[in-house]
C-alpha cells in the first residue's frame, strides 16, 4: 500500500528542501538531490522504492537500502506516483503537460503517455479495480476550478480511449479541488477520495471495480483532511495519520484515536499502521492504539512514509539543513526490549557474586525466555559463555558466578529476538581484586657525569602468569618523548635491565600491566645527568706555579679570553664566577649569565686591571633552573686561576 498526502498539508513541509537519495555505508553511490520530493512508493516485485522530484521533473528509484538505482528526467512537475498491483507500471501525474505517463518499473522509461485534455491538471493517482485513478481540476465555464475524477484502463489498445474523465458520482458532493486518493491492494476494487482544499471538504469512499464508481460511504463537508489512507479488507480509514474512522453502515464514525499525534500515515497489507510526526516515526500493530515500535530520524523533520508491501521495511523520507534522505527501517513491527544487567561495582576475586536484572517490553516476552550470558575478563578476552539464565513472570532475572579472574570483569546478557522482539543486549562491569606484587627499580635519585652509560635493572616479585615488564626512559625537556627502552620477561632472578646513556635528568619507569590475578604496579627512579663545561684561557704569556696551584700569567694590561665549552640546549646561559684573592683567602667580585651560541661556546673578555701582583679565578656554572633550562643538574666548572704581573 503506499500513502497519499495532500499537497497542502505537506507541501509546507517539502516545498525548496533537498532530498538526498544515497547508499548507507556505500562509498560507491553517488546521492542523488531533490527539491521538493512527491510520492513515495515502495515495489515489492521489484523491491524498489520510487519518489518524484517535483521541482526538477525527475522520478528517481532506489534499492531497499537506499542505494540510487536509476532515474528519468523531463517531465515538468509530477504531482504524484503510483504502482500497478502487480507492481511492473509506474504511472506518475504531470499538471503542467495535462497527462499522465505509465512508465516500465524496472528501467523507468515512458511506455505509453495519456493525455487528459487541455486545461486539466491531474493532481494524484491510484491503482484500484484493474485501473489507474487521478483526481484532477479543470477550469469551468463559470471561471472557477472544479475537482473530478478520472480513470485510464491499462488494457485498452488507443491511449486516447483509455482515459475517462468525469468520473464522479452524482451523489458526490461537488469539488472545488483535485482530491487525495489512495486505494490498497488488500482491499481490491475500493478507493478513497477526499477534498484537498484549504476549506472543510468531504471524504468518500467508492467502489471502482465496476464500470462505473459507486459510493460506499460519504461524509458531511466540515473537515480537513491532509492524509486518507485505507485499511485493509475495507471498513475502515486512517485520517491525518491519527484517528480510525469506520464506514461499515455506509457513513463514517469515529473509531478510537491513536496515542500520539501525527501529521500523515500508511498502513500497510497486514494493517500495520506507520505514523509520522515531527521527527519520528511510530508503528502500530492491527487494532493498537499504542505504538509497538518508535524510530527517532535523528533529523529535525520528517516526510512521507511508506511499507514495503510485505511489511518486511518502512521507508520514510528524513531531512534536515535542507537535505532529505531515504531511509530504511527493517523489523519495523517487533518490539524493542529492554534489558539490564546489574553487577556489583567489586568484588573478591574466586569468591561467589550475584549478578542481576530485568527485561521488559511493550509486547509480553514468550513463557520459558531466556538470555544468553557471557563473562569476559583477563583470561577470556573474547569472552566465556555462561550458563544460560530464565526470565521469571515479571521480567527479572539473576544468576550467580565465581570469577577467577580479577580486574575489569564484563557481564554481558543478551536476548536472541523471536517472532514479536528484536534482540536486545546489555552489559555490566565489576572490579574484581587483585594480589599487589612488588617492582622496584634501582639508581633512583643517584647523580652522573654527561654521557654516562647507567644500567637500571627493575625487579619484579611474584606474579601469575605475566612475567613482562617494560623499562621506559623519559628525558627531561620537552622535545624529547618518553621513549620504551626495553619489554621482556624477567629472568629467573626476576630482573630485568636496560641502558641509559645520561646526557640529561631522566625518569626512569619500570612498569608490570598486571595478569589475572596479580594488579597493574609501575615505579619510578629519577636519575641526574650533569652538564660537559669546560673553559679555554688564552692571551696570557706563560703558566706557572704560586704555591702549588697552576696559573694563567697575564701582562696587567692584557685582557684575559676566556672561552666555556658547554652542552648546548636552547636558551641556555652560562654562569661566569669571578673571584680576587686579597689578604690569604678568595672574594666573590661578580657572577654573570652570558648565553651559550648554537656550538656550546660562550666568549668572555676579561678586563685587565692594570696593575700587577693581582691573583683571580673564575669558572663556568650551569645552574639548573637559573640558566635558561632545567634539563640538566648542577654543574660546576674547573677553577681557572689568573695572574696579572709587570
Amino acid at each position: 500500500m503506499r500513502s497519499t498526502s495532500a499537497a497542502t498539508a505537506l507541501a509546507v513541509l517539502f516545498s525548496s528542501v533537498a532530498l538526498s537519495l544515497a547508499a548507507a555505508g556505500s562509498a560507491s553511490a553517488e546521492p542523488a538531490v531533490l527539491t521538493q520530493p512527491v510520492g513515495l512508493v515502495a515495489d515489492g516485485a521489484l523491491q524498489r522504492v520510487f519518489v518524484a522530484d517535483q521541482d526538477n521533473g525527475r522520478i528517481l528509484a532506489t534499492d531497499y537500502s537506499g542505494t540510487l538505482a536509476g532515474l528519468n528526467v523531463g517531465f515538468g512537475r509530477p504531482s504524484d506516483l503510483a504502482l500497478s498491483d502487480d507492481g511492473l507500471t509506474l504511472y506518475a501525474a504531470l499538471p503542467t503537460s495535462h497527462e499522465i505517463v505509465a512508465l516500465d518499473a524496472a528501467t523507468l522509461q515512458v511506455r505509453t503517455r495519456y493525455d487528459i485534455g487541455a486545461g486539466a491538471e491531474p493532481r494524484e493517482v491510484a491503482f484500484a479495480g484493474g485501473r489507474l485513478w487521478f483526481s484532477y481540476r479543470i477550469t469551468g465555464e463559470d471561471g472557477f476550478f472544479h475537482g473530478n475524477l478520472g480513470s485510464i484502463d491499462p488494457a485498452a489498445t488507443d491511449a486516447a480511449a483509455a482515459v475517462a474523465l468525469g468520473q464522479l458520482p452524482d451523489t458526490v458532493a461537488p469539488y472545488y479541488n483535485a482530491a487525495i486518493l489512495d486505494a490498497d491492494p488488500s482491499a481490491p476494487g475500493l478507493l478513497s477520495f477526499a477534498d484537498s482544499g484549504d476549506s472543510p471538504g468531504a471524504l468518500n469512499v467508492l467502489d471502482v471495480s465496476g464500470a462505473t464508481p459507486q459510493v460506499v460511504a460519504k461524509s458531511g463537508g466540515e473537515q480537513y483532511f491532509g492524509d486518507i489512507d485505507l485499511g485493509p479488507g475495507g471498513s475502515q480509514v486512517l485520517w491525518n495519520g491519527s484517528r480510525k474512522l469506520s464506514y461499515a453502515d455506509g457513513t463514517f464514525t469515529e473509531a478510537g484515536n491513536l496515542t500520539e499525534t501525527g501529521w500523515s500515515g500508511d498502513v500497510s497489507p497486514s494493517g500495520l499502521v506507520a505514523q509520522a510526526y515531527d521527527r519520528h516515526v511510530s508503528v502500530y500493530k492491527p487494532g493498537a492504539v499504542t505504538p509497538v515500535r518508535r524510530f527517532d530520524t535523528g533529523t529535525s523533520s520528517i516526510g512521507e512514509v511508506a511499507w514495503a508491501p510485505d511489511s518486511s521495511r518502512l521507508f520514510a523520507l528524513s531531512g534536515t539543513g535542507g537535505t532529505y534522505t531515504l531511509k530504511a527501517f527493517t523489523g519495523p513491527s517487533l518490539s524493542v526490549p529492554t534489558l539490564t544487567v546489574d553487577a556489583p561495582a567489586s568484588a573478591t576475586r574466586a569468591k561467589q557474586l550475584t549478578v542481576k536484572g530485568r527485561i521488559t517490553a511493550n509486547v509480553p516476552l514468550p513463557a520459558g525466555a531466556k538470555l544468553a550470558v557471557t563473562r569476559t575478563d583477563l583470561d577470556s578476552p573474547s569472552g566465556k559463555a555462561l550458563p544460560a539464565v530464565a526470565v521469571k513472570a515479571d521480567g527479572t532475572y539473576s544468576f550467580t558466578d565465581t570469577p577467577p579472574a580479577g580486574g575489569t570483569v564484563t557481564y554481558k546478557a543478551g536476548y536472541a529476538g523471536d517472532a514479536e522482539h528484536t534482540a536486545a543486549t546489555a552489559s555490566d562491569k565489576v572490579q574484581v581484586s587483585r594480589t599487589a606484587t612488588t617492582l622496584t627499580l634501582n639508581n633512583n635519585g643517584k647523580l652522573y657525569n654527561y654521557g654516562t652509560d647507567v644500567t637500571f635493572t627493575a625487579h619484579l616479585g611474584s606474579t601469575y602468569k605475566n612475567r613482562t615488564v617494560e623499562i621506559w626512559a623519559d628525558p627531561f625537556g620537552g622535545d624529547k618523548p618518553k621513549k620504551l627502552l626495553k619489554t621482556g620477561r624477567v629472568n629467573s632472578s626476576g630482573n630485568l635491565s636496560a641502558v641509559v646513556d645520561m646526557t640529561r635528568d631522566t625518569a626512569v619507569t619500570a612498569v608490570f600491566k598486571g595478569d589475572a590475578r596479580f594488579a597493574p604496579k609501575t615505579v619510578k627512579a629519577t636519575a641526574y645527568a650533569r652538564v660537559r663545561v669546560s673553559t679555554a684561557v688564552s692571551r696570557h704569556y706563560k703558566t706557572g706555579k704560586i704555591g702549588s696551584t697552576t696559573y694563567y700569567w697575564f701582562h696587567k694590561r692584557t685582557d684575559p679570553l676566556l672561552t666555556t665549552t658547554m652542552t648546548y640546549y636552547p636558551g641556555r646561559q652560562q654562569r661566569f664566577d669571578l673571584e680576587v684573592y686579597y689578604d690569604g683567602r678568595w672574594y666573590s667580585l661578580d657572577s654573570q649569565y652570558f648565553r651559550l651560541g648554537t656550538n656550546g661556546k660562550s666568549a668572555v673578555s676579561l678586563e685587565a686591571p692594570g696593575e700587577a701582583g693581582i691573583r683571580a679565578r673564575m669558572r663556568s656554572v650551569y645552574v639548573n633552573g637559573s640558566s635558561g633550562d632545567s634539563v640538566n643538574s648542577t654543574t660546576y666548572g674547573d677553577w681557572k686561576y689568573l695572574y696579572f704581573s709587570n
